[in-house]
């Protein structure tokens, strides 16, 4: 298929390397020549320098034959008139665009994107993305990082095991016997950096991060037995009052949960903005590092300290400096995932990748056939798929321990009907059936072709 990606950023730059990497026609534009030449000096994709908005430049990067285009510059306005452009003079007949601004994401102005209007057949707001990742975060403090599946019946959570963990040095296969009605299953395990697939013999070690497949009724004896415990968050601070905070202090208003939660901003107009727009909440403006600001916030008695600025070190030492204070979880936003490392020894909780989001995101939605969720892990080290079986399927009618999968692909669960099943090496895959299965990066080609659910256009 022959992608044209706007936009050479971060998301678009993983964008370009997921598609290149199984075997697409990938084309990068961007007006800045040295993130263009970073994308052709480090993977397989044609660049090309230019504005992604004009006709000539789409036409030299070939958008006459292309199956669709994916606009993730950092102008709203540049995604939208090149969504526009490739539909009126080149038809090209899939078009993703980023969205950034709240007001072009409103509801009633949703017509805007219409076939006769300004065609864009999906929109991706990272802002809604993240905002929702931290909701996620939030309703699961146990965990450093999750995500839902199966219309949120299922769960995979990643959990760093300690001394307290009942199941550490214990062969993964006797899980199964010490634990016969958990339908848990660990997935992936980061062990000294590096993510693996784990073997049925192999053990977990403190000081791995393992990452669990649950479904939702099964989660409070999984966390039990990996040695967490659930704790209610009702007392929450934001540091950041930004799209991200303002979405996630509104989205908490309109959940119905009983979270109390205050929001730390420091630039005025965002501030008042914020405390316009939300009823219960408490809006104080001043800087999120500031210890007689963040003791007036009550961080001490708060449950969780979210940090969504637009700066990672802010998020990070903002994070820090409430855990010093005494609150229990530090959730930090963090763009740059080379500081990823760093986060478990300043003692922060939890983190939200805003690209991993994004990533998988557009992944959901270009991955054609009964692709119905994907997450990326870490960065982009791997993928968690979530596919309907055609009955075309190579892997219809077979026993799981018969499927030629790859040596870094495991099955996380099965769903037969309304029923979620645990799987084992004897259970039969059918037609219907959904799967959710946990792939490494590089194998993620090979599980699209056993699942006849390749990357095209709809």
């Amino acid at each position: 298929m022959k992608v044209i990606i706007c936009g050479a950023g971060q998301v678009g730059w993983q964008i370009a390397r997921h598609l290149s990497g199984e075997k697409n026609d990938v084309t990068v534009v961007d007006n800045n020549p040295d993130l263009v030449r970073r994308a052709t000096d480090t993977l397989d994709v044609q660049g090309l320098a230019g504005f992604a908005s004009y006709p000539d430049v789409l036409d030299r990067a070939g958008a006459r034959d292309a199956d669709m285009i994916i606009a993730a510059t950092h102008s709203d306005e540049v995604n939208m008139v090149t969504c526009q452009v490739a539909h009126s003079v080149f038809a090209i007949s899939r078009k993703i665009a980023r969205l950034r601004s709240q007001s072009y994401l409103d509801a009633i102005y949703s017509d805007l994107y219409r076939r006769d209007h300004m065609p864009i057949d999906v929109v991706i707001s990272p802002e809604r993305e993240v905002a929702e990742a931290a909701l996620q975060r939030l309703a699961a403090p146990a965990a450093f990082d999750t995500e839902r599946f199966l219309g949120g019946k299922a769960q995979l959570m990643g959990l760093r095991l300690g001394e307290e963990c009942p199941v550490v040095n214990t062969p993964l296969r006797q899980l199964s016997d010490l634990f016969s009605t958990l339908r848990v299953v660990v997935l992936a395990v980061r062990r000294d950096g590096r993510l693996f697939a784990p073997d049925a013999g192999d053990q977990l070690f403190v000081g791995d991060e393992a990452y669990v497949f649950a479904p939702v009724e099964d989660i409070p004896r999984t966390l039990e037995v990996f040695g967490k415990s659930e704790t209610k968050q009702e007392r929450v601070v934001i540091v950041g009052g930004g799209n991200i905070g303002l979405a996630v202090a509104q989205s908490l208003e309109q959940s119905g949960i009983r979270i109390r939660a205050k929001v730390i901003e420091k630039n005025r107009m965002c501030a008042e903005k914020a405390a316009e727009a939300l009823e219960r909440t408490i809006v104080l403006y001043g800087d999120g590092l500031d210890a007689s600001l963040l003791a007036e916030a009550g961080i001490g008695r708060a449950d969780a300290v979210l940090a969504v600025t637009d700066d990672d070190k802010t998020n990070m030492l903002a994070a820090v400096r409430a855990k010093a204070e005494g609150c229990p979880m530090a959730i930090s936003l963090i763009n740059d995932p080379t500081l990823q490392p760093l986060l478990e020894p300043l003692g922060i909780d939890a983190y939200i990748n805003p690209r991993a989001t994004t990533v998988s995101s557009i992944l959901r939605h270009i991955r054609h056939g009964r692709v119905r969720g994907v997450y990326s892990i870490g960065d982009s080290e791997a993928e968690v798929i979530e596919a309907e079986v055609l009955s075309t399927s190579t892997i219809a009618g077979t026993a799981i321990r018969d499927i030629d999968f790859p040596e870094g692909v495991l099955v996380g669960a099965v769903k037969k009907g309304d029923e979620i099943v645990k799987p084992t090496g004897g259970l039969k895959i059918e037609a219907g059936d959904v799967v959710v299965i946990f792939a490494m990066a590089s194998d993620v080609a090979q599980v699209e072709q056993l699942l006849q659910v390749s990357i095209d256009f709809f």
